[in-house]
């Protein structure tokens, strides 16, 4: 069919069309049609033979049709040179003036219009050939031309240089901006990860399981969504944080292996790693531990790296506990690619003549510090902002030493004794050009505060190139053993650090009623260089032992839990399995995978920093008639009163 030749000869209002070059006839056929009919074929059968990043020197002589959008024109002498690009790649087209037809569209050729063109494969010559490009040995010289819409001209580039472009005004015009070749692999990228994560959890006799969009407010977790009910006035749905609830009930369904690329909703603040909408990788299944799961998604980060990015990653991951964590890093999902690990300084200033430190030791605190090697050089102003950032935590200032030209400069050092200093120097392998930061409060703000400036502190080291980062360096590491409950003191009760369905270590759960803060939970977060993947838990699937953790440790009133969890209760009474599940941040995952640095990048619309939609403007605002059936009333902000 790629040599099919069309005739039309229109005789009234009827058309002969002729066609030849079908394989093993002879003589051509002749059909008598209507005129539409005829346009109707004749375009059928200009549709593109090919994609622009197909053709090769072996297609030299084959007549082809291309679609797609006019990526840039040249014009040499009259014959123009057009770089034809589809979502595959770029095809050079020449289009020469003196072929009848097609001289009279040049002027409609314009950057990003829409064209359609037949035309022969021919081979670059002359050193035209561009081996940056997979079509770059071959051009089509153009015989027909279809000009099929014509384009504006872009409000920014539609190359990578857009990238410096304001980010609403790429949102406003998103439909453009993903066009553009980075994001065209973006989308692609993200494709390829859904399809890797199906295949691998098919390949494990998983079942992909729909859950519903509108559920109930349950709020004991974030912010929630509120959709109101038309049909029951003044009763709201919430719009999932996640699948949870749903997917324990299928596992007291019996359907044993549960997964889906869930969409998910939370109205919380927006920052580079979160929006307001998300999908989700949602995994829950029966009959399982913690090494069951471990290995599980093992498997599945290995065959997604693989597959995506052909990238061989290790396994099995390295674990730490919550505890190691914040002790060595100061953070619950700590960046293995580079060392300067927090140290504790409680034994070397517990008598120490400086007060604030040997303080904070006497009340029970602690006093970390770390070595940013190589950093004595920082200038005030980066001081200052690593300050400012410790202040942010709860820190009164930023203690540190400062080692240059063999000589200790800091405020704090003429309160140590010869034998603390030595100590220091020992503990802290303290050399000429490091600065030794400090953070001295209750253990775990002393570890956060310091635990932010060491991750601050190397991207100064990172933009002195004295610390290398390598992006392609993949470092997995599971976070394990979390406290099951943290004590909120604003609410004057325990909460749960992960949720209320997760299960205490089973030699903790005596701790329950003794000291809840001691009871470790059977939970895992996947932490891939700094950033948390995903976490999950076994979860809790006797009645019993739910019903304590909801009334007796998180203090929840019993009428509360009967409307909020009863249907839970009940549905654990009639042979609840052992289950555990896990939830991957699939937009995280790619921002990775894609080495973006915000998830915006890699969502096809995303919403901005206030959580609108550029595109659509949205959210927008509700006509009257809509309230009034939604039985809602929409009370608006006060303005500010006009200044005199």
């Amino acid at each position: 069919m790629r040599e099919l030749s069309l005739q039309l000869n229109r005789a009234g209002m009827c058309v002969f069309l002729r066609f030849s070059g079908f394989v093993r006839r002879k003589y051509p056929v002749f059909v008598l049609v209507s005129w539409g009919e005829a346009v109707f074929i004749a375009r059928f059968l200009m549709k593109r033979t090919h994609n622009c990043s197909q053709l090769r020197h072996s297609d030299t002589g084959s007549t082809v049709t291309l679609s797609g959008w006019v990526d840039s024109v040249r014009d040499h002498g009259g014959i123009l040179f057009v770089d034809l690009r589809d979502r595959e790649g770029l095809t050079q087209i020449v289009l020469d003036p003196s072929n009848p037809g097609l001289e009279s569209q040049f002027g409609s050729i314009k950057p990003e219009s829409v064209i359609s063109v037949t035309g022969k494969v021919d081979q670059r010559f002359g050193g035209t050939s561009n081996a940056k490009l997979a079509t770059g040995e071959i051009e089509v010289h153009a015989s027909e031309l279809e000009i099929l819409n014509v384009s504006k001209t872009p409000p920014f580039p539609m190359d990578d240089s857009a990238d410096k472009v304001g980010e609403d005004l790429r949102m406003t015009y998103r439909y453009l901006d993903l066009r553009r070749a980075t994001n065209t692999k973006m989308l692609k990228m993200r494709h390829a990860t859904s399809r890797a994560i199906r295949n691998y959890l098919d390949d494990q006799a998983f079942i992909e399981v729909e859950t519903p969009m509108l559920f109930k407010s349950t709020p004991e977790g974030a912010r929630e969504f509120l959709v109101p009910s038309r049909m029951n006035p003044g009763a709201f749905y919430a719009l999932p944080q996640s699948p949870q609830q749903y997917k324990q009930m299928l596992m007291v369904a019996g359907v044993e292996r549960y997964y889906q690329l869930a969409r998910c909703f939370r109205d919380e603040d927006l920052r580079a790693d979160r929006q307001p909408e998300f999908t989700q990788v949602d995994i829950e299944l029966s009959f399982i531990d913690r090494e069951d799961m471990y290995a599980l998604i093992e498997g599945l980060m290995t065959k997604v790296w693989k597959d995506v990015i052909n990238v061989d990653i290790q396994a099995p991951f390295l674990r730490m506990s919550y505890f190691d964590a914040m002790n060595r890093f100061g953070v619950d999902k700590p960046d293995m690619r580079f060392d300067m690990e927090l140290q504790d300084c409680g034994e070397i200033f517990a008598k120490s003549g400086f007060k604030v430190f040997s303080g904070a030791i006497k009340s029970g605190g602690a006093v970390k510090a770390v070595n940013m090697k190589g950093l004595a050089d920082l200038t005030q102003g980066e001081l200052r902002n690593l300050e400012d950032t410790a202040k942010t935590l709860g820190a009164k200032g930023l203690a540190f030493i400062k080692c240059e030209g063999g000589e200790w400069k800091s405020p704090i050092v003429k309160f140590f004794s010869d034998e603390e200093k030595a100590a220091l120097t020992e503990a802290l392998k303290i050399e000429d050009g490091d600065i030794v930061f400090f953070a001295a409060s209750e253990w775990e703000r002393a570890c956060t505060i310091l635990g932010r400036v060491r991750l601050d502190a190397a991207q100064l080291l990172v933009k002195r190139g004295k610390l290398t980062i390598d992006p392609n360096d993949y470092k997995f590491l599971w976070v394990i053993e979390f406290p099951l409950m943290i004590f909120d003191e604003e609410a004057g009760r325990y909460v749960s650090s992960h949720h209320p369905f997760t299960s205490p270590v089973v030699e903790d759960i005596p701790l329950l009623d003794s000291d809840p803060k001691k009871v470790r939970g059977q939970h895992y977060d996947l932490v891939l260089n700094g950033v948390e993947l995903g976490g999950g838990s076994i979860r809790i699937h006797q009645p019993e032992l739910q019903k304590k953790v909801f009334e007796e440790v998180l203090q929840i009133p019993q009428d509360l839990v009967e409307s909020r969890f009863g249907y839970m209760l009940k549905a654990f009474e009639y042979g609840a399995p052992p289950h555990g599940g896990i939830a991957f941040g699939l937009d995280r995952m790619v921002t990775i995978l894609t080495q973006r640095t915000s998830i915006r990048d890699v969502i096809a619309f995303p919403k901005n920093q206030k959580g609108q939609e550029m595109m659509t403007s949205s959210p927008g605002i509700a006509t009257p008639e809509q309230l009034r059936d939604l039985h809602v009333k929409a009370v608006l902000p006060k303005q500010d009163e006009p200044k005199a």
